[in-house]
């Protein structure tokens, strides 16, 4: 059975611009939490992330949430997805933990065979939200479900700002390498 494909950051992102010269694609981004999972998605061009929603996260329903990410994935031309990963604290914290069983669980229904995925950093990305809501006076469900929503896009607008930069600082060096090779030619 083929299993989702975890790459590094900017692998993902490469590959991810030469297919979209062919056929497009955007990414998703995930915040795991205990309850739920808020989702972001980018843009056509990879550079803007907005809120989606927050899925309902339960030991039992792994099946039906991989299935509601086929649908995104159909939906939206999804081609890969950014998970938020605890990367500031212990490697084997709970948070840590629990993202890693959750997208093995993900990735052992089989249903997304071959999604390439990343794990990025969400240090501080639930306590920007919350410091952003803290004025608001919202029903505590409402808070938890806008808070992870607006992580994910946290979590996915900083590896898009990340990975644009990147490869705007790669064309840069192209193109310096290029005028001083034809220079040396001249």
């Amino acid at each position: 059975m083929m299993q989702m494909k975890y790459v590094k950051p900017m692998k993902l992102y490469h590959e991810l611009l030469k297919s979209n010269k062919l056929k497009g694609g955007r990414l998703l981004g995930l915040d795991v939490g205990d309850k739920y999972v808020g989702l972001a998605f980018s843009d056509v061009n990879n550079k803007i992330a907005s809120p989606l929603s927050v899925l309902v996260r339960k030991k039992t329903n792994i099946d039906l949430m991989a299935t509601d990410f086929q649908s995104l994935i159909s939906e939206l031309s999804l081609s890969g997805f950014i998970i938020g990963y605890p990367f500031d604290r212990q490697k084997n914290s709970r948070d840590a933990v629990q993202v890693k069983l959750f997208v093995d669980e993900l990735s052992k229904t089989g249903k997304l065979e071959d999604l390439k995925y990343t794990f990025w950093d969400e240090c501080f990305t639930s306590k920007n939200v919350e410091f952003l809501l803290k004025p608001l006076t919202l029903h505590p469900v409402q808070v938890k479900t806008i808070m992870d929503k607006f992580a994910a896009v946290g979590i996915l607008q900083a590896y898009l700002d990340f990975a644009n930069r990147n490869q705007g600082e790669n064309q840069q060096n192209e193109i310096f390498q290029n005028e001083n090779d034809s220079q040396s030619h001249d």
